[in-house]
């Protein structure tokens, strides 16, 4: 079965000496490994301000720590979107508020989150699905006339462009995710990139207990209580050899998305999704809409290809009971996105199977 998501692992020959020698280097723990991570990451998306974190959840958290977000605060949110996402919301005590997005897109719609802006919301959570950017001209103008900080949760968005840049320098805060089945995964782990270098300081406290590591562990006096958050040498030690490979990776995904978009474009029963100006999409996951969804993906998997909306909406789950309301646009996107497999391991073969495939109709 051709699977929708595979982690890319550097060979072997690359690999595994740079994990042996860290192993048994005798500091595995954060240390120089981290530090050379973020500054090799920071190259890759433009923006030197990074930290190298345990997960893109704990990304998430730290962030919404920074922004002092609690009980009675409210963070406007999108349904469409991995759990973490709206989790993490939770656990600081405040109130998710959902806006309804773009049916076209399944994307966030500005517009719903104007209407959904009180006086008690503290940010707005972008989530770039799938590797599509989010209407970001529009947002980039609520937060200018709002003061609202944007967070944009960039997990599945890794290399996806705004304004021929890679995403990580527009909003204050934009949290990564290196998850097993990522477009690069450090086994787990995540990164924040912060538009303002002063974020760091509270952030890299908040990362370790509320300790500032920079100064001796005797010398320091947390005022703040922090989180087990960092990432360790040998995580950091798989995603430096990542990286190597990520333009590369990346640029397979890319290759197969933007030849779905062309050849898919006139088959019947089938509406491509439109990127919004100034953006590119990574194509992490290759998304589209289709008539009759569950008689579509039968097909597909009867000819060894998994296709699947794979995201259980958000809205959904018991702990935002208290958050639900009408969300017409996403009733609409939700019964008819489906994901067809579109990363590094799609070659010219596989790639010819899928199209045939599904060019013989459902």
């Amino acid at each position: 079965m051709l699977p929708l998501v595979k982690p890319y692992i550097a060979p072997r020959n690359e690999m595994i000496p740079k994990i042996e020698k860290i192993l048994y280097s005798g500091y595995i723990a954060e240390g120089e490994a981290v530090y050379k991570f973020e500054e090799e990451f920071g190259k890759f998306i433009g923006n030197p301000n990074v930290l190298a974190v345990q997960s893109g959840t704990a990304a998430l958290h730290i962030v919404l720590l920074l922004l002092d977000v609690g009980p009675g605060d409210e963070v406007i949110s999108t349904p469409m979107t991995a759990e973490p996402t709206n989790t993490t919301i939770a656990v600081t005590g405040a109130k998710v508020v959902w806006a309804d997005v773009d049916p076209n897109t399944g994307l966030l719609d500005p517009k719903s989150v104007r209407e959904r802006i009180t006086e008690r919301t503290k940010a707005i959570m972008l989530v770039h699905y799938a590797g599509m950017v989010c209407n970001m001209d529009e947002f980039n103008k609520i937060s200018e006339e709002t003061g609202i900080p944007i967070i944009e949760d960039t997990a599945h968005a890794l290399g996806s462009k705004y304004q021929n840049k890679i995403i990580g320098m527009n909003s204050r805060f934009t949290c990564y995710s290196f998850q097993a089945i990522k477009q690069m995964t450090t086994v787990d782990g995540g990164a924040i990139a912060f538009k303002n270098p002063e974020d760091m300081i509270p952030a890299r406290k908040l990362r370790w207990f509320g300790l500032d590591k920079k100064i001796p562990r005797l010398e320091n006096d947390i005022k703040r209580a922090g989180y087990k958050y960092g990432m360790n040498n040998v995580t950091a030690t798989i995603g430096l050899v990542q990286l190597t490979h990520l333009h590369e990776v990346l640029g397979k995904y890319s290759f197969n998305g933007k030849y779905y978009d062309k050849v898919l474009r006139e088959v019947p029963g089938i509406t491509l999704t439109p990127y919004y100006d100034h953006t590119e999409p990574s194509y992490w996951l290759y998304t589209l809409k289709v008539q009759n969804r569950d008689a579509f993906i039968r097909l597909m998997e009867d000819h060894g290809i998994l296709a699947s909306p794979l995201h259980h909406r958000s809205d959904s789950h018991s702990v935002f009971i208290n958050s639900r309301c009408e969300l017409p646009n996403m009733d609409e996107w939700y019964k008819n996105y489906v994901h067809i497999p579109c990363g590094w391991w799609i070659g010219e073969e596989e790639r010819e199977k899928i199209i045939q495939t599904i060019k013989k109709g459902w």
